[in-house]
């Protein structure tokens, strides 16, 4: 059977990601975005599924980064609502609270809840990682962020939950091949490109979208690593790669741009409701 990659542990968002894109296949959870990317780049997993942006903390800088170092394909993406729960051991009470421990971003999401409570606040790699370390560890006192799902399959009650300061939270995940073949019939493109320093290379490469109405639905600069100052860019396009608009526009951008690099062309996901 075939096998996805996804980074944390059983119970984690990115696994309930796995289960939505990819229902049939094994999952195989992994301790970091990097060795998701190399599991599947040697062949130990077919697909792998790495998060890529947060709707409150923006772009997973990592997995943008990852893609630089390593020719993998976006295939696919599914968009997870993150509901986050504070979880504990059973007969808990919030008031016996005195630590919380989860990943960086889920503790940065719930700041608000957690600036209310006196607790210190510790990071671990993964929202259900901190639940499974509780659990295993019948840690009395301390409390996890995480799903309530991850509560369920550790065995942790929830004290309080969607104690994420925004409501509306989800993270967008995608997935990632060594056959570029998209999952389903696509409408979207991922890119990443570079500029020189040549006054106005950055417009003209825009500008070849622009001028074939291609509506771009994300562009961030990130440092090219291993050349300090210099940046490429990322973009989302709302075409498949083949239109004819956009593989005139990708060859019009190559006149001003250092490199161009196709990440991928798939379907474009559908926002949780």
């Amino acid at each position: 059977m075939a096998v996805v990659a996804y980074q944390g542990e059983i119970g984690a968002y990115s696994e309930e990601g796995a289960i939505a894109l990819f229902p049939d296949a094994d999952r195989q959870p992994l301790p970091s975005i990097r060795t998701v990317f190399e599991s599947v780049e040697v062949g130990r997993a077919q697909w792998g599924l790495v998060p890529m942006d947060n709707s409150q903390a923006g772009s997973i800088n990592e997995t943008y980064d990852l893609f630089l170092r390593h020719g993998l394909h976006l295939v696919g993406e599914t968009i997870v609502r993150v509901d986050h729960s504070l979880l504990a051991l059973p007969g808990s009470v919030i008031d016996d609270v005195r630590e919380v421990i989860s990943h960086p971003q889920a503790i940065a999401q719930c700041e608000e809840f957690l600036s209310a409570l006196e607790v210190d606040v510790r990071a671990e790699y993964n929202t259900a990682g901190a639940a499974k370390r509780i659990a295993e560890g019948k840690l009395e006192g301390v409390a996890a962020i995480a799903s309530r799902r991850a509560g369920e399959v550790y065995g942790l009650v929830a004290l309080a939950d969607r104690i994420q300061t925004y409501p509306d939270n989800s993270t967008r995940f995608g997935a990632l091949s060594r056959d570029p073949a998209p999952l389903a019939a696509p409408d979207k493109s991922s890119l990443v490109f570079g500029v020189g320093h040549v006054s106005g290379s950055l417009y003209r490469c825009l500008g070849a979208f622009a001028e074939r109405h291609l509506n771009l639905t994300k562009l961030e600069s990130r440092p090219r690593p291993g050349r300090p100052w210099e940046y490429v860019f990322y973009a989302d396009v709302e075409a498949r790669a083949e239109l004819p608009a956009m593989v005139d526009a990708l060859e019009a951008m190559s006149e001003h741009a250092t490199f161009t690099r196709l990440l991928g062309t798939y379907a474009k996901a559908v926002a949780p409701g």
